[in-house]
């Protein structure tokens, strides 16, 4: 199995994010699973982009168009389909429309507030177009085995942090809810569903905060 190389963990975590949550099935979690396939498509041509050449096989690109590719969703795709795929002979499933598409759903999902649910087709789609940027830009053969086996590494009876009634209320008093797609959630579930060792992380920073207070208080009091 390939290793990947530390450039390219960025990239694949949310790879890994997103198929964790698809897995999971929800409502939301597919909302957030979109975003974060689409995501990670212009994070995985972001990160190639700014590579040293000794990092992508030597190929080099000159700032001026580095610069230029960089702008926008649609410049990312003109580099990944009129520059490095013809250039490297690539072979992909999906085309520039294919991710076009994925990604106004993804937008109207993050920014105009669409309360849809996505379908399977188009989280298929999205999916597999992610997998396949990610493996040609870094090349990396086998990225569905590596994806299932970092998913298995993140089983929930294992590794991840356990979200509880209590850790809700803590992360809840202190963020309140968060608004994505149009629909209201509380910030502990959000966050658990994004992010699970996010979550954890924020609830031992908040307790260990409430204790410095707490603690800072009866000092005075003395």
């Amino acid at each position: 199995m390939s290793q990947l190389k530390a450039w390219a963990d960025g990239p694949f975590d949310l790879i890994v994010h997103a198929e964790s949550c698809l897995k999971k099935g929800s409502d939301f979690d597919r909302r957030i699973a979109l975003i974060l396939f689409d995501n990670s498509i212009e994070v995985s041509i972001t990160t190639h982009l700014n590579l040293h050449p000794l990092q992508r096989k030597n190929i080099a690109y000159p700032n001026i168009d580095v610069e230029s590719w960089s702008s926008n969703f649609h410049t990312k795709l003109n580099f990944l389909f009129d520059k490095f795929i013809p250039d490297n002979s690539c072979t992909v499933s999906f085309d520039r429309a294919d991710l076009i598409h994925c990604h106004d759903i993804r937008n109207g999902q993050y920014h105009a507030g669409g309360s849809t649910i996505p379908r399977a087709r188009d989280l298929d789609d999205i999916r597999r177009a992610a997998l396949e940027i990610f493996s040609v830009l870094f090349d990396v053969v086998d990225v569905e085995d590596l994806l299932e086996t970092r998913i298995a590494e993140l089983d929930p009876n294992k590794d991840l942090p356990v979200r509880t009634k209590e850790d809700d209320k803590v992360i809840d008093k202190a963020y309140g809810t968060v608004e994505i797609g149009g629909q209201t959630y509380y910030t502990s579930e959000a966050l658990y569903g994004i992010d699970p060792f996010a979550y954890g992380n924020l609830v031992t920073d908040l307790r260990i905060d409430t204790w410095v207070e707490e603690e800072g208080e009866t000092v005075d009091e003395n």
